[in-house]
């Protein structure tokens, strides 16, 4: 049962994630973007919903979820932990090494928030970086979260 429900922490449902996935997909036709595939994990990083377009790449699914996985992992969002990636490589590389390759350093990886809490995140690959967060930031704000890219959410993850 999701928090949003009743009873039990404030959580991310398979309503609210599909609701983010076709806004982001929205989004991209709109802007218009190569084939996209959009993961949404919640708090703990589960996946609660993906979708991939016709002809999004084979690879897309892993991308698209390292995107959301590593952004709740580290509580920071995907542009950020790009940002820190290109100041200390050494770290981020030993981070792809412990998290067995499940975090994507880079712009596309958005923090879901609800009252002020980490609740999940979506991930969106299939375009330039930049695209990609754009998709990823309609679909959440199109599902009524807030969103966050850099590192305003550090330190507010469910649990």
């Amino acid at each position: 049962v999701s928090g949003s429900e009743g009873g039990g922490m404030p959580g991310i449902n398979l309503k609210e994630a599909a609701a983010i996935i076709v806004g982001a997909l929205k989004k991209a036709r709109e802007i218009p973007c190569h084939p996209m595939t959009i993961a949404v994990v919640d708090a703990g990083g589960c996946l609660v919903a993906l979708k991939r377009e016709d002809g999004s790449g084979n690879l897309r699914p892993d991308i698209a979820f390292a995107k959301a996985w590593g952004a709740v992992g580290m509580g920071i969002g995907g542009r950020a932990m790009g940002d820190r990636a290109a100041k200390s490589p050494e770290f981020w590389a030993s981070l792809n090494v412990i998290s067995k390759g499940r975090i994507a350093p880079v712009a596309g990886g958005v923090l879901l928030l609800r009252n002020d809490v980490v609740i999940g995140a979506v991930g969106a690959t299939g375009d330039v970086p930049d695209n990609d967060e754009a998709c990823a930031l309609a679909g959440g704000k199109e599902a009524g979260f807030t969103t966050e890219v850099m590192e305003a959410a550090l330190g507010k993850q469910a649990f």
